[in-house]
């Protein structure tokens, strides 16, 4: 089994939060931007394409680079 672990995605939902809280959680993003539905769909799309038919328990993260500060 594959999971993927997404970030601050710029959704519905995080149009709820306050301007002050938006920009501080983008700030703290290396990418210096909210990630994308899409961009978590294409990784979806690549998990279940034949081009990742060898992987197999991976945790593909997509958060712009913030696990990694």
């Amino acid at each position: 089994m594959n999971v993927i672990s997404p970030g601050s995605i710029d959704t519905a939902l995080f149009s709820t939060v306050t301007p002050e809280f938006r920009e501080q959680i983008t700030a703290a993003v290396p990418l210096g931007r909210l990630g994308t539905s899409e961009e978590i769909a294409a990784a979806a799309l690549f998990l279940a394409s034949a081009d990742a038919s060898f992987i197999t328990g991976a945790n593909l993260i997509v958060d712009g680079g913030f696990s990694h500060i």
